[in-house]
């Protein structure tokens, strides 16, 4: 179909605005570099989540879909990234950036009347978060008020896919419930955020402990981190990434509301690097051949830039706890050359793979009721238990 095209554009800006946003952060960390304006450095988070993050998994829900209309809000996205990178049009950047948060809500109600879920209502959930930071910060509301709801659209998004892959392994009812406790104490945290940040960064911090714990103890990453390739390298990222969450949750509960500072960087990079960015290592291998229609081929370098990444955050975070501000600059700057190698492995690996045989780009899935994560999951064979019976 022609729309999905669209793909390859949006797709193409979402790492342009990446780029933009790692420069942003580390000019912003103190690196005294030149900036495209002087605004940038202020931009960095919400062209992060909204600008990178959201135009990404915009596109990927409008291939699961298939329909021209879900386009938009990765589109609005994706304009007003540029829009705030260049400076260009004032509001027209904040208010495109929320409009794809309207967007994303509005896939996810689409998908909730054609087949009730958990999984799915806690990804509506986690979109209907976004919007809401999205339209706060609009509304001239400050970062570090907002963060928190930015985070909880991450969380619950990447939560609510693993427990769709949870039901290989039939969860026991007392798991769901015990994830539905963890994601209502995160939920919790945010809206009460709105009036008492201190307090709502405490709550949300607990809610992050809880989901770091579910995921610990239930996703089957405990048990594909025993295969081979790339089923270990995937559950290697997750787990990782959990360990992140686990330690963030830890810092928001100790520390409370912080508005700057090292602590406020610590808390907010254990999430978005530690967590979000090991969930896109993990996942890369599975999404970029299902939207781009290109294979990607495993190697064992991979564990490089996974490494890096870690061993960075680890060099930052202990800096920022520590007080030690040349090893908060120096784990600043390892983060981005880990993103950026792993930006550069995954296009090497794109550019000499052949087209997938069977054409997932074009022709996808007809049923709408599976994340695309969860489906080409699936397809690949990458964490699926051979004793579990799935209905396709």
């Amino acid at each position: 179909m022609a729309f999905n095209r669209l793909r390859f554009p949006l797709i193409a800006v979402s790492l342009f605005v990446l780029l933009a946003a790692l420069w942003a952060g580390l000019v912003r960390l103190g690196w005294a570099w030149p900036a495209l304006q002087p605004a940038l450095p202020l931009a960095h988070g919400p062209l992060m989540v909204s600008g990178f993050l959201g135009t990404l998994i915009g596109v990927e829900r409008a291939v699961a879909l298939r329909s021209p209309w879900t386009y938009l809000g990765p589109v609005a996205t994706a304009l007003g990234s540029l829009l705030l990178i260049f400076r260009i049009g004032g509001v027209a950047g904040p208010l495109l950036l929320s409009l794809g948060g309207v967007g994303l809500v509005l896939v996810f109600a689409s998908l909730l009347r054609q087949h009730r879920a958990l999984y799915v209502a806690v990804m509506a959930v986690g979109s209907a978060a976004w919007l809401i930071g999205n339209l706060l910060w609009f509304s001239g509301w400050p970062v570090f008020q907002v963060a928190l709801w930015w985070a909880g659209f991450l969380i619950l998004t990447i939560a609510g896919e693993r427990l769709e892959l949870g039901r290989l392994v039939r969860l026991p009812r007392r798991a769901e419930l015990a994830f539905v406790g963890a994601a209502v104490l995160l939920l919790l945290g945010m809206l009460v955020s709105v009036f008492s940040y201190d307090l709502g960064t405490r709550l949300g911090g607990l809610g992050m402990l809880a989901l770091a714990a579910w995921l610990l103890r239930y996703d089957i990453a405990r048990r594909t981190v025993r295969k081979p390739g790339l089923t270990r390298f995937i559950a290697t990222c997750l787990l990782a990434g959990y360990a992140w969450l686990a330690a963030a949750g830890s810092m928001g509960l100790w520390f409370g509301g912080t508005a700057a500072g090292p602590r406020y960087d610590a808390f907010l990079h254990a999430i978005f690097l530690g967590f979000v960015f090991s969930m896109i290592f993990g996942h890369a291998p599975i999404i970029f051949p299902a939207v781009l229609g290109r294979q990607i081929r495993f190697t064992r370098a991979s564990y490089l830039y996974l490494a890096l990444l870690h061993f960075s955050l680890l060099l930052r975070v202990t800096g920022d706890l520590a007080g030690a501000v040349t090893l908060r600059l120096w784990g600043g700057l390892l983060n981005g050359l880990a993103l950026l190698l792993f930006l550069g492995a995954t296009a090497v690996t794109l550019l000499v793979s052949s087209r997938l045989s069977r054409g997932i780009s074009e022709t996808g899935s007809s049923q709408v009721n599976r994340s695309q994560l969860g489906r080409a999951a699936l397809d690949h064979r990458v964490e699926s238990d051979p004793r579990s019976r799935v209905r396709r």
